[in-house]
C-alpha cells in the first residue's frame, strides 16, 4: 500500500490537478495515467536500449528516430512552453502518438484511446505534474499498482453501484490459488482497471516455470495478444485498463466494451481461466438480461447472473476464482439455491474462503467469499474446502494499516495441499465438508452452517457469596462516608 513520502507526493500531484481546474476524481486518474503511461514506454525503451547495449543487437523501437523528441527522458528538461507545445501538436505531438500507437486500429487500446482527450490547459501545470511524476520512486515490484488503487481510492463515487475495488492482495492471493499457465486463456468480465489480468500477467512473468517459456515465439504471441480479455461498460475504465495492461507488457489485450451480463456477450466455452469480482448491488430488468443466463437462475440480481455467466463462459475444465458477497452463499431464495445447486451438482466446486467484512474498507464494509470452482457439466463435488480468512495482513477498520496477523500465506499452502485437510476438525481455521452435508443443509454455502465454535467453560461465584461481598463493599463505602463527615465538624 502506498505509505510515507510516495502518499505524500502522489497527494501534491492531486491537489495540483485539483487546483488547476481539473476536480472530476476520474478525470485525474485519467490525465495521470496518461502521463505514466508515456513515461512507462520511455522506461521500457530505455531497458530495451540497455539490454541491446549488452547483447550486441539492435533494440526493439518504441519511438521511431523521428520521434524521439517525445520521449519522456528527452522533453522532461524543457521549458513549459515548448513541452506544451510537444503535447498538443494535433499531428506529430506526445498524445497524437499514444493515441496512434497501436497499428491494429481494431484493437482495444486504439479504439478506447480514440475518444481520449488531453485536459491539462496550461503549459505552466503540465511543467509541474511532469516535474512531480518524475521524482517518483515506482521502482518496487507493486510500485505501479500500488499507486493505482490509491489513486482510485479518491474516487468519491466507489462502490455506489457496486463496484468495489479489490484489494492488489486479495488479488494477488486468487491468482496464486489458481495458478494460471501459459496455455490459459483469462477473462475478467468485469474488469474495471484490468487488475486480475495485471496480476495474472505478473504471475506469469515473475513464476519460474513460466517465465523461461515467455521467449519462445508461440507463447508470447499467446501472451501478448490471445491471452488476456476483460470487458467492462466504462470507457475511462477501459482507457485506464487498457494502458495498465499494456505498460505491463502485454502488447494486444483484449480489453472491450461490452454489457456482460446482456446479449451483446455472446462467448460460450471460450476460456479456461476466470478471475473476477463483479458488481454485487445491481438489480437488473429481465428484457436486459440474456436469456440463457435467467434459464439457471431466474432473478435480478447482478452476484448471481454473473456466476450463471461465468459458467457459460468456461470450456470445460475451466477454473473459476470469484469474490461474492455472503448473500450468495446462504440466500434463501430459489434463484439464490437454484445457481449454487448448479454449481454443486453438475460442476466441481472446490473451495469457499471467508473473508472478514474489514477487507474492503474504508470504501464498503460488505461481507464477502471467494468461491473457487471447475466447470466440469458432470458434477464432480465431493467435499468442499472452506477456510475462515480472520486476519489479511492489514487493520480491519478504515485505516487499514500493516498489522503482523495474516492467514493469506496460509491459505496458499493448505489449498494447494487439500489432501492433508482431511480430518482437521470444525474448529479449526480450514476443514472439509462432504457434499452430502452441503445437499442436506439446502445448498448453504456459508460457513458459520459448518464451522464448530469452542466455548470456554467459565465459573462464577454463587450469587450468595456476591451478595456478601456487595454487602461488605457497601458497608466499607458507608465508614467513609462516616469518616468524612467526622472531619467536617
Amino acid at each position: 500500500m502506498i505509505t510515507g513520502e510516495l502518499k505524500n507526493k502522489i497527494d501534491k500531484i492531486w491537489e495540483t490537478f485539483w487546483t488547476g481546474g481539473i476536480t472530476n476524481p476520474l478525470t485525474v486518474i485519467e490525465q495521470f495515467t496518461y502521463l505514466l503511461f508515456i513515461k512507462g514506454l520511455d522506461d521500457r525503451q530505455l531497458q530495451l536500449e540497455r539490454n541491446a547495449a549488452i547483447t550486441g543487437l539492435t533494440p526493439e523501437r518504441i519511438f521511431p528516430e523521428s520521434s524521439q523528441q517525445l520521449r519522456w527522458s528527452n522533453f522532461k528538461h524543457k521549458g513549459a512552453d515548448e513541452m506544451f507545445g510537444l503535447f498538443t501538436d494535433p499531428l506529430n505531438g506526445v498524445f497524437a502518438f499514444i493515441k496512434n500507437l497501436h497499428d491494429d486500429k481494431n484493437s482495444g487500446f486504439s479504439k478506447y484511446m480514440s475518444d481520449a482527450l488531453f485536459l491539462i490547459p496550461t503549459p505552466a501545470m503540465l511543467e509541474k505534474v511532469v516535474t512531480a511524476i518524475d521524482a517518483l520512486d515506482l521502482s518496487g515490484k507493486d510500485a505501479k499498482g500500488d499507486l493505482y488503487e490509491y489513486l482510485l481510492s479518491k474516487v468519491a463515487t466507489a462502490g455506489t453501484n457496486g463496484q468495489f475495488r479489490t484489494p492488489r492482495h486479495i488479488i494477488a492471493m486468487m491468482v496464486e490459488l489458481m495458478q494460471p499457465t501459459l496455455q490459459d486463456v483469462i477473462v475478467d468480465p468485469a474488469a474495471g482497471t484490468s487488475g486480475f489480468l495485471v496480476a495474472a500477467c505478473e504471475y506469469l512473468r515473475h513464476h519460474e516455470t513460466h517465465s523461461k517459456d515467455l521467449h519462445k515465439a508461440d507463447s508470447k504471441a499467446h501472451f501478448n495478444s490471445g491471452m488476456f480479455h476483460g470487458f467492462d461498460m466504462d470507457r475511462t475504465m477501459l482507457r485506464i485498463g487498457a494502458m495498465n495492461m499494456m505498460l505491463h507488457g502485454v502488447e494486444n489485450p483484449a480489453i472491450e466494451y461490452r454489457d456482460s451480463l446482456s446479449d451483446q456477450n455472446t462467448d460460450r466455452e471460450k476460456y479456461t481461466l476466470i478471475l473476477a469480482n463483479p458488481p454485487f448491488k445491481g438489480s437488473l430488468d429481465y428484457e436486459s438480461v440474456s436469456a440463457d443466463l435467467l434459464k439457471v437462475t431466474k432473478t435480478k440480481k447482478t452476484e448471481l447472473l454473473f456466476l450463471a455467466l461465468m459458467l457459460r463462459m468456461l470450456k470445460k475444465g475451466g477454473r473459476c476464482a470469484a469474490i461474492v458477497p455472503d448473500g450468495v452463499l446462504f440466500g434463501s431464495s430459489g434463484a439464490h439455491v437454484a445457481i449454487r445447486k448448479e454449481i454443486v451438482e453438475n460442476h466441481h466446486l472446490k473451495a469457499i474462503i471467508s473473508m472478514p467484512s474489514g477487507v474492503f474498507k474504508p470504501y464498503a464494509g460488505v461481507s464477502t467469499g471467494i468461491m473457487i470452482f471447475d466447470k466440469t457439466g458432470t458434477g464432480g463435488t465431493d467435499q468442499v474446502w472452506f477456510y475462515d480468512m480472520t486476519a489479511d495482513g492489514y487493520s480491519l477498520d478504515d485505516k487499514r494499516q500493516e498489522i503482523g496477523d495474516n492467514d493469506i500465506p496460509d491459505i496458499v499452502a493448505r489449498f494447494a495441499n487439500l489432501e492433508q485437510e482431511k480430518g482437521r476438525a470444525r474448529t479449526e481455521k480450514s476443514f472439509l465438508v462432504p457434499k452430502a452435508e452441503i445437499v442436506e443443509k439446502g445448498y448453504d454455502l456459508s460457513i458459520n452452517r459448518y464451522k464448530e465454535l469452542v466455548y470456554e467453560s467459565v465459573s462464577y461465584e454463587s450469587p450468595a457469596v456476591i451478595l456478601g461481598k456487595v454487602a461488605e463493599l457497601e458497608s466499607e463505602i458507608q465508614q467513609g462516608i462516616e469518616a468524612l463527615r467526622g472531619m467536617l465538624v
